[in-house]
């Protein structure tokens, strides 16, 4: 609880905010860790449960408040409330911005709580909507019923994780929020070991891990919330300017920022009809492709967005475009050898990371090509982590729902047309698709505005990245082995060799980047 009274007109003292490249190493660091225990998290979950009914109810269960989370929680609502509370840091006093957490913590915790318990009571017509393939497999779809009533309240509990977080991040205390996390993966991981054997259903230990995790990631922002001085008093108060504000911008923000969310959903729903384990390999190959998307795509973007909304805010329209130049080049030095190294080496990362227990050879031969089909948007998802934060910064949702809507379409025509030939495969490829198109109107969106002004040096820095790209490919194309060795070796031999490949392409990437002239002092922006 802060010490400063209510009234006080005393203005927050300003603080020297880190550079753009620590903060998102920082991000970066605490999300690899996170991704690090998530994928862990699912080598225990294949072994567990591998690819079977039980396991595509679990994920289904899991998706529906999980979706939620990202399109409301760390989407829409982030979005809109990160923007307006920068902008209250900027120009009002403290107490104004106290009152401001106030309100959003009692509006927000009432619509939440009323949301969950309509959705724990209707639970069965949510899993009909989300996945309707289940409706002829009674059992199936009566698990999966019966888990989302447990995993459902997560939504109320990371939501309000996310608002405590917006609070951290617009005061540059980015290594809390992205922590954590790690508690939603230990849950879940003890969940399953501890909690299966004594579960006469085994396969509702997980839903009871996601549980547990919501609550656990709530109560540890509390304390860093107390030493701002933040602690929110909740106060239903829908009147408040800044209430109003976010509200208005949370609406075009949904579909705006959220839009691949939309799309890995209609996946799963359109993977529910197709044969058993769809929905199991759609979830194996898109754990592995948002590894470096949250580590590096959501870390600059989480970084970037109070940093523009600031420069917005104090009028620094070079600084502000800037600033996404420095973002989307961060990006793809990252995102384009991650992309190119899993659509390389799909069947490795697969079998060293999933191929145990209940999990088939045939198992990892269908997440592989899901897994390369992802990888082809891997590249466009983390351009739009960071591009749409250039629109929200100043408060214009208008412009990316329109070409939300336009890639959503898009990728409903994709579906029907990809997924008679390619089955699971093809509801990835068409996800993909809409997202470079997302990215593309995105981009030209920004340049329109003015936003957007590319800095000197694009010409030499793609080349540089095409040469160091090169050098990789090279590298796994000589050291890589066949896909029935991968398969054949043990856990402990396919770990070992894929940590030698790891380091030797990713050796190799580095080091002829670093010839051809790229320094880190050149991202270092403050």
């Amino acid at each position: 609880m802060s010490s400063q009274p209510e009234t006080s007109t005393e203005k927050q003292p300003p603080a020297k905010a880190p550079g753009l490249l620590r903060s998102s190493g920082l991000v970066g660091v605490m999300t690899m860790l996170s991704r690090v225990l998530g994928l862990v998290r699912d080598m225990v979950i294949a072994r567990y449960f591998g690819a079977g009914a039980g396991a595509d109810a679990f994920f289904v269960a899991f998706k529906i408040p999980n979706f939620l989370r990202r399109l409301f929680a760390e989407g829409a609502f982030s979005q809109a409330f990160v923007p307006v509370l920068s902008s209250y840091r900027q120009k009002h006093e403290i107490s104004d911005v106290k009152r401001l957490v106030n309100a959003v913590a009692g509006s927000l915790g009432l619509v939440l709580l009323g949301i969950t318990l309509i959705a724990m009571l209707g639970a069965p017509l949510l899993t009909a909507v989300f996945a309707p393939g289940f409706l002829d497999d009674d059992v199936k779809f009566a698990l999966t019923s019966d888990m989302l009533r447990i995993t459902f309240p997560y939504l109320l509990m990371i939501s309000l994780t996310a608002f405590a977080g917006g609070i951290l991040n617009s005061y540059d205390r980015f290594a809390v929020p992205a922590f954590t996390p790690v508690l939603l993966n230990l849950a879940m991981i003890g969940a399953a070991v501890y909690l299966t054997p004594v579960m006469s259903e085994p396969v509702m230990a997980l839903a009871w891990g996601v549980f547990i995790a919501g609550a656990l990631q709530l109560f540890f922002q509390l304390p860093f919330l107390m030493r701002l001085g933040l602690m929110p008093r909740p106060k239903i108060d829908y009147r408040h300017e800044g209430v109003s504000r976010i509200l208005k911008l949370m609406v075009p923000a949904l579909f705006g920022v959220s839009v691949s969310q939309i799309n890995l959903l209609l996946d799963t729903v359109l993977a529910s009809f197709l044969q058993t384990g769809s929905v199991s390999w759609l979830y194996y190959s898109d754990r592995l492709s948002e590894l470096p998307l949250g580590v590096f795509g959501i870390a600059i973007a989480t970084v970037i967005l109070p940093s523009l909304s600031r420069k917005h805010a104090a009028a620094s329209n070079e600084q502000f475009a800037a600033t996404l130049d420095w973002a989307v080049r961060a990006v793809l030095i990252i995102g384009v050898p991650a992309a190119l190294a899993l659509a390389l080496l799909a069947e490795p990362l697969i079998a060293t990371l999933f191929h145990y227990g209940e999990v088939t050879d045939r198992d990892v031969a269908m997440s592989a090509q899901s897994l390369r089909a992802y990888s082809a948007g891997l590249l466009a998802f983390m351009v739009i982590k960071v591009l749409a934060p250039g629109f929200f910064a100043r408060q214009d949702t208008r412009t990316p729902v329109k070409i939300g809507i336009i890639a959503m379409v898009a990728n409903m025509v994709f579906n029907l047309v990809l997924i008679v030939p390619l089955a699971h495969a093809g509801l990835a490829l068409a996800t993909s698709l809409s997202a470079w198109l997302n990215a593309v109107l995105l981009w030209r969106g920004l340049r329109r505005q003015g936003a957007w002004q590319g800095q000197p040096g694009w010409p030499k820095y793609l080349a540089q990245l095409g040469l160091a790209n090169a050098a990789m490919v090279a590298v796994i194309l000589w050291l890589n082995m066949p896909a029935m060795r991968w398969l054949s070796a043990d856990g402990i031999e396919r770990s070992l060799y894929m940590g030698m490949l790891v380091i030797l392409a990713g050796g190799a990437y580095f080091i002829v980047l670093a010839l051809a002239g790229v320094r880190i002092r050149h991202f270092r922006q403050r």
